[in-house]
């Protein structure tokens, strides 16, 4: 029940921190919100399952561009172009799935890597649909749902806070559950799992389809709220950045995508208002988290203080 609690705890208090942030918070953590969402699915692989990818933006990218395109060049409404994005993001993730999951270890890593760059030079090679790296902005009358704006700054929030609320709960579901536990299983001794018996390989999959669906339906939220879809998300950079809030907030937790991205996210903001080398200053305090908490902000205090934490 306290860990029901905490995370419904933390659920409130975004939900009332609505009513109460100037205006310029009040953005930043509704983009916070759909990225620490765009972290959880990337905590499925690599925090519980134990797999490195490096190409998560080809997720992210097919969940925004499915959208995107839906809209731009067929005129879908906002629901449907939603939807649209999420399948693109789930069909990609089986895909290379079933490719990617034939190797191990660093291979796995480079074919992820490898298979990311191939869809962010696709973006660049169809820039008659895509624009390229001018990308195109989605229009404020196509970003509505049931009648409801989604450009407004209220109905933003609203919508990242249920995108969140949803990811979160997926999350914590699925590692309590049967299918959970073994992909924690796979991580800490893949061998001991194969002679219990079970399909690594079917767990394996499960989980970079779950993980891929969640990345690009945080993609496809984040065009839709943000207005806007361009291939730098698809870039090695939005392959990077999940892997640092997921370690920062702490790998193998339910609340560290969440708190590895407010903190990094805060630290460039605050640190560019002091600096022009604002990444030096972001570089060290990474460097002396890394030294001082291995395990991620959620990590260490799991290790200390709640060994029960998720």
């Amino acid at each position: 029940m306290k860990v029901v609690g905490l995370h419904i705890g933390l659920l409130a208090v975004l939900f009332a921190l609505q009513f109460v942030l100037p205006a310029y918070h009040h953005g930043n953590l509704a983009r916070i919100m759909v990225l620490a969402s765009y972290a959880i699915g990337y905590n499925i692989l690599f925090g519980y399952t134990g797999l490195l990818s490096l190409g998560h933006a080809l997720f992210f990218a097919a969940g925004m561009y499915g959208m995107g395109l839906g809209i731009q060049h067929f005129d879908l409404p906002a629901a449907p172009a939603l939807i649209a994005g999420v399948v693109s993001a789930a069909l990609v993730s089986g895909g290379l799935a079933l490719l990617a999951l034939r190797t191990t270890g660093v291979a796995f890593m480079i074919v992820t890597l490898m298979f990311a760059q191939a869809g962010y030079l696709t973006i660049l090679y169809f820039g008659e649909w895509t624009r390229g790296d001018e990308g195109f902005v989605i229009a404020q009358s196509a970003r509505m749902i049931a009648g409801i704006d989604l450009s407004d700054p209220t109905n933003r929030y609203f919508a990242a806070l249920i995108l969140f609320s949803i990811c979160l709960v997926v999350c914590l579901w699925l590692i309590r559950s049967p299918f959970g536990k073994t992909l924690i299983a796979i991580r800490e001794n893949e061998e001991r799992v194969t002679m219990l018996g079970y399909s690594t390989f079917a767990h394996k999959l499960g989980a970079m389809v779950v993980s891929g669906t969640l990345s690009g339906t945080a993609g496809a939220t984040y065009g839709l709220l943000f207005g806007y879809a361009g291939a730098s998300f698809a870039s090695v950079q939005y392959s990077i950045f999940p892997l640092l809030w997921v370690l920062l907030g702490g790998a193998g937790t339910v609340l560290g995508p969440f708190v590895g991205t407010l903190f990094m996210f805060y630290l460039i903001d605050l640190s560019s208002g002091i600096t022009s080398a604002y990444m030096l200053i972001a570089g060290v305090v990474l460097v002396l988290l890394t030294l001082f908490a291995p395990q991620g902000l959620m990590g260490e205090l799991r290790r200390r203080f709640w060994k029960g934490l998720p």
